[in-house]
């Protein structure tokens, strides 16, 4: 399965979202294969989280983010599970979880409910060790910013605002990963 057969499906007809797509989702699968090279041991399928990476944020064409060239109905917190229904329909059931449980550190079902969030009852939180790889790469590249590495102190700053529960679930990833930040 080649990734951007179904970012173009999707996305080839707005070539200024793509292009962020794109561009953000290649940052993201460059840092996440990073740290499977680094954890040989963990036995994970590269080319999965390759493609997961590329896909984890197709669902963001639904949603209203203007700054992105998203020009969809719904609100950005969205993306998640609307790609990952997207996914599904591709037949990406792995995938999609990925897309699904990728935002912020995980969102809780206690933040769905507590929050009235906008998406179906249930946890978004990071499972499989391919999840929170690309979970935890994400956070270091926006798309508002393209080609601009956030610093991992900026990152936990920015965590912080979602609440101590969130950087405690960054702190977790940081020490997974390994990574000398």
């Amino acid at each position: 399965m080649n990734p951007i057969d179904i970012i173009d499906k999707y996305y080839g007809g707005q070539p200024e979202l793509r292009d962020v797509l794109l561009t953000h989702s290649h940052q993201v699968a460059q840092r996440a294969l990073h740290v499977v090279d680094m954890h040989p041991e963990w036995g994970v399928d590269r080319n999965f989280v390759y493609e997961a990476a590329m896909l984890h944020d197709i669902g963001i064409i639904f949603c209203d983010a203007k700054l992105i060239y998203c020009f969809g109905t719904h609100r950005y917190i969205e993306h998640g599970y609307l790609g990952a229904e997207l996914l599904r329909s591709e037949n990406l059931p792995r995938h999609a979880l990925v897309a699904e449980r990728h935002t912020g550190t995980g969102i809780t079902l206690d933040q769905v409910l507590r929050d009235d969030l906008p998406m179906p009852e249930r946890n978004y939180c990071p499972e499989s060790l391919e999840e929170k790889i690309i979970c935890y790469a994400d956070k270091f590249y926006s798309k508002t910013h393209l080609n601009q590495e956030i610093p991992a102190a900026k990152v936990r700053e920015k965590i912080w605002r979602y609440g101590h529960d969130a950087v405690l679930r960054w702190d977790e990833l940081v020490k997974l990963m390994g990574e000398d930040l």
